[in-house]
């Protein structure tokens, strides 16, 4: 099973402000212990960039960019987005047929919107996902917090079974490349 790794909207602009998403620090060192496994395993990775032209995700500029305190290499793959799905008019999934890619892992950003469209739709077009289950993260909202967010989209990707591929939930040390 030809695996790849999909960073989604960790950027600058989003774990800048205060208040930081939820356990920002943690994730951050969770998404870099994942993603070095991954490079060190041969496993392709693929830091995507939410943007917007009017606001401040706007191509290019600084909080564009990625979360500083990401470890990056020269063989990771930068995508480009404007909406909550990382498939929808981009290249990924040209580069995961390239690739051979059949299984995703997927954490960053955006629980409740980008890492679950993407997680969604990926299932729809054949792929199995493992969800990092402690790499994503969200901003508290007025009816949840960040922790009930991301336990709840834990729970309930998991338990999705009408496309076909599954999503399995592991925390960052149990997640292996082959």
């Amino acid at each position: 099973m030809n695996q790849a790794v999909l960073v989604i909207d960790v950027q600058r602009g989003p774990f800048a402000p205060e208040p930081r998403p939820f356990e920002s620090e943690l994730v951050l060192g969770r998404i870099n212990a994942i993603t070095t496994r991954a490079r060190e395993s041969g496993v392709p990775v693929v830091f995507v960039h939410h943007e917007n032209a009017v606001d401040e995700l706007e191509h290019g500029s600084a909080n564009w960019q990625l979360e500083p305190s990401l470890v990056t290499a020269p063989s990771d793959v930068t995508l480009r987005k404007t909406t909550p799905d990382a498939f929808l008019r981009t290249d990924l999934s040209e580069l995961l047929t390239k690739w051979n890619v059949t299984q995703l892992v997927i954490c960053g950003y955006a629980t409740e919107f980008c890492v679950d469209t993407t997680t969604r739709r990926a299932m729809a077009l054949g792929y199995a996902v493992v969800l990092a289950s402690d790499a994503h993260t969200t901003h508290g909202k007025a009816h949840a917090t960040g922790a009930q967010i991301r336990e709840h989209h834990n729970a309930t990707l998991a338990n999705i079974q009408s496309f076909g591929p599954r999503v399995v939930t592991r925390p960052t040390s149990d997640i292996a490349f082959r």
